[in-house]
């Protein structure tokens, strides 16, 4: 059991390691991986769906390529959240209408990461379709948070973060609207990044130019972070939107040691309320970027509109890929699901016109924001790791919120005006609970914001504080 806790710890660069030296093999992997999930995961459901057998026969035909064949993920194991199809495995989107769906065809990232090595095992839980973050569905019930079994592990990439957590996971597949990346990351103590529109190809589904959600990466470490981003990058035909794969690598530009000049903190964006404890702690560890010599000061681009702008267009967004299921299997849907299809459906040809000019007007003034900063800081979530039976955050530092997403405003702010950002571990709050630091670049400035975020891991010491065994509440 010890070596199995060497590998469980261990990060996944020096997983990759070992396996191109041979001192591993894929298949010792999902061994280690089979034995965690069964001592931990009954505390904290994070991997619902496991598809081992389907892992090892892929393991077999990998391990019969030459090793400098096997790819950049040469083996590695890699769970993939419940919303995305992968082929011969049930993909239930966390809703009772697809509890027993078995698609015949994955997702172009899933093919991506398995053309790198990637080795699929488990599906992670995630909250009916993406909404709301916090991860609890009527078919696998709720994910809870290791750090504290009474809490809310966030969504919806919940199960992904919960399993890095705990060690059920080295790397992990997530997707982002409203943060469904960053929080998750911060209520886990663990790294998760929102990509550029583009930079990970994925199949269209109800319009082709959907950008609101992105697939990106979750890991332990950000170089972890940066090597997954580098196995999920690249374009591809069928996805009109995508980017072709940058010259250097991700994980090259996490280890530069390029440092940003001027970074801004701000605890709010200028648009939300924010726990003081939060604040607290996210203001002083971005304050210790001038250990570094790199000069912070409190600074945001203007996002006032952000809420209404959002609120539109995910309602929109929700009525083009949801309606037909409202229509004919309305009883089968959670109400926050039913609420925003019908938002989507009540909007006016003027409602989407004006925000998509909001959209278009808070782009160019972060555009013209980031001339002068390098990054932005932030919180990444606005309170603490909150009670799970709780649906969502209905108020925060006094103030209620209108509806049931309007507590994200700071990630759903940086969805809109198209840029990539990451949650950092960065603290703990005096109860022991994580709390991330959200770190923003200008659109496609994926490896500055890596590179920054590596140092700023560093001078705040974070790294190796997961995995963890699930805790009860105190």
């Amino acid at each position: 059991m010890s070596s199995d806790q060497g590998l469980v710890r261990a990060t996944a660069c020096a997983i990759i390691d070992k396996l191109k030296s041979g001192e591993v093999t894929p298949l010792d992997l999902l061994d280690v991986l089979e034995r965690r999930i069964t001592e931990v995961d009954g505390k904290v459901n994070a991997l619902p769906t496991l598809c081992f057998d389907r892992a090892r026969t892929r393991a077999k035909a990998l391990m019969n390529k030459p090793v400098g064949d096997r790819g950049l993920l040469a083996g590695l194991p890699i769970p993939i959240k419940d919303l995305t199809n992968v082929e011969g495995v049930l993909t239930t989107q966390g809703s009772p209408i697809y509890k027993e769906n078995v698609p015949a065809r994955s997702d172009l990232v899933v093919e991506h990461l398995e053309s790198h090595g990637g080795l699929i095992y488990a599906k992670s839980n995630t909250p009916e379709f993406g909404a709301g973050a916090n991860t609890f569905n009527e078919v696998f019930g709720a994910t809870l948070n290791p750090w504290d079994l009474s809490r809310s592990a966030a969504g919806s990439s919940g199960g992904a973060a919960v399993a890095l957590a705990t060690g059920m996971a080295w790397l992990a597949h997530g997707t982002d609207m409203g943060g469904s990346l960053r929080n998750p990351a911060s209520f886990c103590g663990i790294v998760g990044l929102r990509p550029s529109i583009g930079r990970v190809a994925h199949t269209p589904a109800a319009k082709i130019d959907r950008n609101l959600g992105v697939h990106g990466p979750m890991a332990r470490n950000v170089e972890d972070l940066a090597l997954l981003l580098d196995a999920m990058s690249g374009e591809h035909p069928a996805d009109p939107l995508s980017l072709p794969a940058l010259p250097a690598s991700f994980l090259s530009a996490a280890r530069s040691g390029k440092k940003p000049k001027r970074v801004a903190y701000s605890p709010d964006l200028g648009i939300t309320p924010v726990d003081p404890e939060v604040a607290a702690i996210t203001r002083k560890a971005a304050a210790r970027f001038a250990e570094a010599g790199v000069i912070v000061e409190e600074a945001h681009p203007d996002l006032r509109e952000a809420h209404e702008c959002f609120h539109v267009l995910r309602a929109f967004d929700f009525a083009i890929s949801k309606a037909a299921l409202l229509r004919t299997k309305r009883d089968q849907l959670k109400p926050e699901v039913i609420w925003n299809i019908e938002e989507g459906l009540k909007l006016t040809v003027a409602q989407l016109e004006r925000a998509e000019a909001q959209r278009v007007a808070m782009t160019a003034r972060t555009l013209e924001f980031f001339k002068t900063y390098d990054l932005l800081l932030t919180p990444a979530t606005i309170v603490a790791p909150f009670p799970i039976e709780n649906r969502y955050v209905a108020e925060c530092a006094g103030k209620k919120f209108d509806n049931y997403v309007e507590w994200l405003g700071i990630v759903y702010a940086i969805t809109l005006v198209c840029c990539p950002a990451l949650s950092l571990p960065c603290g703990f709050t005096a109860s022991g609970l994580p709390v991330g630091l959200q770190m923003v670049a200008a659109p496609r400035g994926e490896a500055p914001l890596l590179a920054g975020a590596r140092m700023l891991e560093d001078i705040l010491g974070v790294r190796g504080t997961t995995p963890i065994d699930p805790r009860p509440a105190p």
